[in-house]
């Protein structure tokens, strides 16, 4: 932060009662913080840092500038500007994301959540009637995925595992917050690939693993590969190297029936798909997100393995 916006700081931080600010005042200041760290949209920005401060829809502070704010949500903006303006992406600045109807607690422990993702909580609940029996999601980092399906699904338990106890406990900090929203108990288990999963029988298993190839770092944007956690992100073998480790361990823990959902990148997800093919999974299908681009690999398990390796179908 720059020596004139801590001036700007102090002066609107005595502008009130015991620390509070007004509503447009702060996010002026806020939008003079970003403008100095050479941000282009800093006062869309600003109205955005402080609605989200304060937990409310983000025209909110627009259509409330002169509501006092208590000193805690000032602090909260102010320190979500500072982590801003040195680079921190907007999610990890302010500490929160939205993921579906929830709102979680996020920071560098766990990947930021993506849209793609809430598409494939959307197939999965679509696929499976409104969900059924016991889902897994492995590599749930800040539980996204587990906490929505056990919020709007039907299933009877959800197991949710990663090999990141720090991300574990983002997620588990996430699920006693939002307790009162969920339909179905969340497990939280440490450990990697199926390892967690011994002695379960599962109707779904769901995963965003990590797909990128250590040597695709270079291509992605600095606010992902400086942030983000890199064991959230990469994966050896070209990235296949978790997806085929789900693959094919994935028969053993699905009933019949069950459903394998991944979400992959354009670049993988036919391989994903023809690993799942030769695994046994019949229906083995690739589907776009929204954008247009082949994301999601949806397989099903049969009740005779040995049936679908017989099929010729591409599953397409």
């Amino acid at each position: 932060m720059s020596d004139e916006s801590l001036l700007e700081w102090t002066r609107l931080a005595t502008d009130g009662d015991a620390g509070s600010l007004r509503c447009g005042d702060l996010v002026a200041a806020v939008a003079a913080t970003l403008a100095a760290a050479g941000l282009d949209t800093a006062r869309q920005e600003a109205r955005d840092l402080v609605a989200a401060c304060c937990e409310e829809p983000r025209f909110w502070p627009t259509l409330n500038a002169e509501a006092l704010l208590p000193a805690r949500v000032v602090a909260h903006a102010r320190a979500a500007a500072a982590r801003r303006a040195r680079g921190a992406p907007f999610a990890y600045a302010v500490g929160r994301a939205p993921f579906r109807h929830l709102t979680l607690a996020v920071d560098e422990r766990v990947l930021i959540p993506r849209p793609e993702t809430e598409q494939l909580v959307e197939e999965v609940l679509r696929r499976t009637g409104g969900g059924r029996g016991v889902a897994a999601d492995v590599g749930t980092g800040s539980g996204a995925i587990a906490l929505a399906l056990a919020a709007e699904g039907g299933f009877e338990r959800i197991v949710a595992t990663d090999v990141s106890q720090d991300a574990l406990d983002v997620a588990g900090l996430n699920g006693a917050a939002l307790a009162g929203e969920l339909r179905a108990r969340v497990e939280w288990r440490h450990g990697a690939l199926l390892a967690p999963l011994a002695g379960e029988r599962l109707s779904v298993l769901v995963s965003n693993p990590p797909y990128i190839a250590y040597d695709e770092a270079r291509d992605l944007p600095a606010s992902v590969r400086d942030w983000e956690p890199a064991q959230a992100l990469f994966a050896g073998d070209e990235g296949m190297a978790v997806i085929a480790g789900l693959v094919a361990g994935a028969m053993d823990v699905l009933v019949p029936g069950g459903l394998l959902a991944l979400e992959v990148d354009s670049r993988r997800a036919d391989r994903a798909a023809a690993l799942a093919r030769a695994a046994g999974f019949t229906d083995a299908e690739v589907v776009q997100d929204l954008a247009g681009r082949d994301r999601f690999v949806l397989a099903t398990r049969p009740a005779d393995p040995a049936a679908a390796a017989t099929d010729p179908g591409d599953g397409r």
